[in-house]
């Protein structure tokens, strides 16, 4: 019964692998990295607020980088979705 169960779990873990795309976990990866870029550029918005003037150039500077950062993970994701949905 033990085996049985075993077997059609790891079948069932088999199909659901395959029906999804190949860079699943890639994806997830740059979705999760994409997010965390995200909460920083409003962290570093909000630090706009009530930063000491002096100390506004490196909060520009952090700003870039950070669209920067996420103009590369969103290329990344339009380019797995590219590779799993090819145009015809």
């Amino acid at each position: 019964m033990l085996l049985r169960t075993f077997v059609i779990y790891a079948l069932m873990m088999t199909v659901c692998a395959l029906a999804f795309h190949d860079n699943t976990f890639a994806v997830f990866d740059l979705k999760e990295q994409l997010q965390w870029l995200q909460i920083n550029l409003w962290e570093l918005l909000h630090q706009l607020e009530y930063v000491e003037p002096h100390q506004r150039l490196v909060v520009y500077d952090e700003i870039q980088h950070i669209r920067t950062e996420i103009q590369r993970v969103i290329g990344l994701l339009v380019e797995h979705d590219r590779s799993q949905h090819p145009q015809p």
